[in-house]
């Protein structure tokens, strides 16, 4: 494997049982993602997309093949042993934010870091840092409930950053939100990203996330291809 390479997938194949047929979303994929690079996922409703990010992430466990993500085969481990990982070295952000509504913004980043073993004075000040970074050094002590939908998504945003994950996977980050805030969502994130070198996996429908990918990756009847990047990138 490459130096510079995050993530390799290796003969990846997902498939369900339905009654007494086989539904296959996907076979045999091969893929290589770099340290720091940019990428966006296309494909229509229902080729996979969301998928793919489980089996990236360890929240599923593929019908064959392997996801190698550093040095480590997910598909090598436990449960257990994959929730940990994942806690570590990804972040992983959702279309419907996924905060929790009980625990207040500095409590939903704090959360992530006490799962990892970071906590006190220093957690705090990561916390208060991330969420200066997004612009909502003022709204610690709201709850979710208190923010605007593209409020919520930047609270989403820093919680999936705050413990510096090597992997960074968004599902249809925009997807919830109007077109304008959208927009705004959507540079705050490529900036952040790019600024810490952050490896990001991104699914979407929308060519205005794809011009700012660094390569876009389709998944079209089962199999995964790479497709230019549109020529006016933002």
């Amino acid at each position: 494997m490459m130096n510079d390479t995050l993530v390799r997938i290796d003969n990846l194949s997902k498939s369900f049982r339905e009654g007494d047929t086989e539904r296959v979303i996907f076979r045999e994929l091969r893929v290589i993602i770099r340290q720091g690079e940019f990428v966006v996922l296309l494909g229509r409703s229902g080729s996979g997309k969301s998928t793919l990010l489980n089996l990236l992430s360890g929240i599923d466990q593929p019908t064959s093949g392997a996801v190698i993500i550093g040095q480590q085969n997910l598909t090598g481990l436990s449960e257990h042993q994959r929730t940990l990982f994942r806690r570590e070295h990804i972040g992983f952000i959702f279309q419907f934010y996924n905060l929790i509504p009980t625990l207040t913004v500095m409590e939903n980043l704090l959360l992530p870091l006490e799962l990892i073993g970071t906590a006190g004075a220093e957690a705090e000040r990561q916390a208060r840092d991330m969420l200066g970074e997004v612009e909502l050094a003022d709204r610690a002590d709201s709850y979710p409930d208190r923010l605007s939908g593209g409020e919520q998504q930047r609270v989403a945003i820093a919680r999936a950053l705050i413990h510096r994950p090597q992997l960074l996977l968004a599902d249809e980050p925009t997807g919830n939100l109007d077109a304008e805030t959208g927009q705004q969502v959507l540079a705050l994130l490529s900036r952040l990203a790019r600024e810490n070198r952050m490896t990001t996996l991104m699914v979407t429908h929308s060519l205005d996330v794809a011009r700012l990918a660094d390569r876009i990756l389709t998944i079209r009847d089962g199999q995964l291809r790479e497709d230019d990047v549109p020529k006016d990138r933002l």
